[in-house]
């Protein structure tokens, strides 16, 4: 397997702007605390900061991002997308989870789909994080930082798991082979960049979004600040909010909270 550097990387993109700058560390707290800082004194939209492992890695909720190191890809990517308003910053997500979904078909042969709001699974188990963090100046989005960790190499069947949130799995484990990280990142920055260009002139990607979500269609229990209800998850809106029915019939518009599919147990 090819290690990552600035130089292989570099070399394996075939994209305009997305990952022409690139800023890698062999270990890191976390890729997205150094996105805000490199965007909040200039980076340029396209930023990669990419690194082989974290230490203070993190997912939605603030729960820890485990994955041992050089097994993985974890990645920031900056964005600057004055075409967007704070509230729609979430179709950046939807973009980069179906690059994700791509990416992963590309290579590997697997088809993946989305758990609402930001995981990609393949097989039903979690293969795939991204976490989005706004920054606003007046009204108007400075930047977006999308941070994505994708397990690539990871071997589950390690005596020294943790006890995860979620039921996880890894390229390896379902393709049953070892899977190039490098081949997946140049993918996924790839289509990123090609999704991206339709968003900016105004492509929405919520209907195909919606068509991969495990989500929709099924009864859901949502964990909201002081409530917990159990409804039908129905549609996704254009931002991304999750639509659930109650079981009165009334219909509610999700924007934040943790969202589990009865199944799930």
């Amino acid at each position: 397997m090819s290690e990552l550097s600035v130089e292989s990387i570099k070399a394996a993109l075939g994209t305009v702007w997305v990952g022409q700058c690139v800023v890698y560390y062999p270990a890191i707290g976390s890729t997205n605390d150094e996105a805000k800082r490199l965007a909040e004194t200039g980076a340029p939209e396209g930023t990669l900061i990419i690194a082989d492992h974290q230490t203070a890695g993190r997912g939605r909720l603030e729960r820890q991002w485990w994955s041992p190191p050089g097994s993985s890809l974890l990645l920031s990517l900056v964005f600057r997308p004055a075409f967007l308003s704070p509230h729609q910053a979430h179709r950046l997500t939807m973009v980069c989870s179906l690059a994700v979904c791509d990416a992963v078909a590309e290579v590997t042969g697997l088809a993946a789909a989305v758990k609402w709001p930001n995981d990609v699974l393949v097989d039903g188990r979690k293969v795939c994080g991204l976490l989005a963090e706004l920054g606003i100046a007046g009204s108007q989005l400075d930047y977006v930082v999308v941070g994505i960790g994708i397990n690539v190499n990871v071997d589950f069947e390690d005596d020294d798991l943790p006890v995860l949130m979620a039921p996880a799995t890894s390229l390896k484990a379902e393709a049953g082979r070892e899977v190039s990280r490098l081949a997946v990142l140049a993918a996924f920055v790839r289509y990123v960049e090609a999704r991206y260009e339709c968003l900016r002139a105004g492509a929405l990607p919520h209907e195909e979004w919606q068509a991969r979500l495990v989500t929709v269609g099924q009864e859901v229990q949502v964990t909201m600040p002081g409530r917990v209800l159990t409804g039908l998850a129905t549609a996704v809106d254009a931002d991304g909010a999750l639509l659930v029915q109650w079981p009165d019939g009334e219909v509610e518009r999700v924007l934040a909270g943790d969202v589990t599919l009865r199944g799930d147990g």
